[in-house]
C-alpha cells in the first residue's frame, strides 16, 4: 500500500531541518575556524558531579543511572556516593597533574550533600555548569513549564550561593529536555547549554528570548556510556577516546577547528582499576601540539561570527 501522501505534508517541510532552532549548513561548507594561539583542536573535559537519590521517584522519566534493584538499591547507591567521596579527588589528581583545566557539571542538591566537594572545587576556581537538582529532575517532556521553570532556577541560585558565581553553562542530566528547556535556560541567563550532539564545533540555537550556544559534548566516548552502557574494556574506551583525537586533529588541520568533548564520572573512571586509563588519556592528549586545552565557556567565547549548522 502505497503511502498517503499527507504524510509529507506539513508546514515546516524544506530543505535542511524542519524546524527553527537553528540555521542549515554543513559543517564543510563553513569558513574555517582557528582556537587561541592557532591551535586546531578544542579539548574539552567535563567531570560530571551527581546526586542519585536512593528512592527516585523517576518521574517523568527514570535517568541512566538510577537505581534499579528494590529499595533500598545499597549496591548502586554507594557506588554513585563513592565517585563523591573517594573518586572525584583521584580524577582531579590527574587532572592536576597533566595540566587539564576541566569543567564541572554540579547537581545543585551536592552543595547541601557534599559541601566540602564544593567548597573545594570554589577554592579551585573551576568553570561550573548547572546540571539541575539532582538525578532524579529530569527536564523531559511531561514536565510543565512552570515547574521546569522553577527547577532551573532553584539550581541556578543554589549553585550560585555555593560558588559565588552564577553558572553560564548547563548540561541537562541524561542530556534529556524538554520542548521548553532551551528558552526556559536562555531566560534564566543561561549563555550555552550541552544537550545536544549533533555537530562538531558551538552552533547559535535559537529561542524566544534570544540565541543560545549549542556545546556539542560527544556521548560516544563519554565513559559511563563505553565502560558501562557498551560494557567494552577501560582500555577499550582509552584507545576510542585517542583515535577520536588523532582523526579531529588530522581533520581540523584540513578544514578547520574542532572539539574533543570528553566526559567524565568520577563514580566510574575514579576505581583504582580504572584511574591509570584515564592517566594515558590525558598524558597522550598533553602530547598533542594541536590542542586547545579549554574549559566549556571559553570555545563559544573565541567565536566572534560562527556559521550555524
Amino acid at each position: 500500500m502505497p503511502l498517503d501522501p499527507a504524510f509529507l505534508q506539513y508546514p515546516m517541510r524544506r530543505h535542511g531541518m524542519d524546524h527553527d532552532r537553528y540555521d542549515w549548513s554543513m559543517l564543510v561548507d563553513r569558513p574555517a575556524v582557528r582556537w587561541p594561539e592557532g591551535k586546531t583542536l578544542a579539548l574539552w573535559i567535563n567531570v560530571s558531579l551527581q546526586h542519585f537519590p536512593m528512592n527516585p521517584a523517576g518521574q517523568p522519566v527514570k535517568l541512566p543511572g538510577s537505581m534499579t534493584m528494590p529499595y533500598p538499591d545499597l549496591r548502586h547507591y554507594t557506588l554513585r556516593d563513592y565517585g563523591n567521596r573517594v573518586g572525584v579527588w583521584r580524577l582531579l589528581d590527574a587532572l592536576d597533574r597533566y595540566r587539564c583545566r576541566p569543567t564541572f557539571a554540579v547537581n545543585a542538591v551536592l552543595a547541601d550533600r557534599y559541601p566540602y566537594l564544593t567548597g573545594a572545587l570554589r577554592e579551585r576556581g573551576h568553570e561550573i555548569l548547572g546540571h539541575s537538582w539532582s538525578m532524579d529532575t529530569p527536564h523531559a517532556g511531561g514536565l510543565a513549564a512552570d515547574a521546569e521553570r522553577e527547577l532551573v532556577r532553584r539550581s541556578l541560585e543554589r549553585l550560585e550561593q555555593a560558588f559565588g558565581r552564577g553558572p553560564r553553562g548547563w548540561l541537562s542530566p541524561g542530556k534529556l529536555e524538554s520542548a521548553q528547556t532551551p528558552d526556559l535556560l536562555q531566560a534564566a541567563g543561561i549563555r550555552y547549554f550541552c544537550d545536544w550532539v549533533n555537530d562538531e564545533l558551538p552552533y547559535r540555537f535559537h529561542t524566544a528570548g534570544g540565541d543560545l550556544w549549542a556545546m556539542p559534548l560527544s556521548t560516544e566516548i563519554e565513559d559511563r556510556f563505553v565502560v558501562m552502557d557498551n560494557q567494552h574494556s577501560e582500555a577499550s574506551w582509552a584507545r576510542q577516546v585517542m583515535d577520536a583525537a588523532d582523526f579531529l586533529l588530522a581533520e581540523s588541520v584540513r578544514q578547520g577547528g574542532r572539539i574533543l568533548g570528553l566526559s567524565l564520572h568520577p563514580w566510574v573512571m575514579g576505581q583504582p582499576h580504572r584511574i591509570k586509563h584515564v592517566e594515558a588519556v590525558l598524558d597522550y592528549l598533553g602530547s598533542l601540539p594541536g590542542v586547545w586545552h579549554a574549559e566549556a565557556g571559553e570555545i563559544p567565547g573565541t567565536l566572534v561570527a560562527p556559521a550555524p549548522p
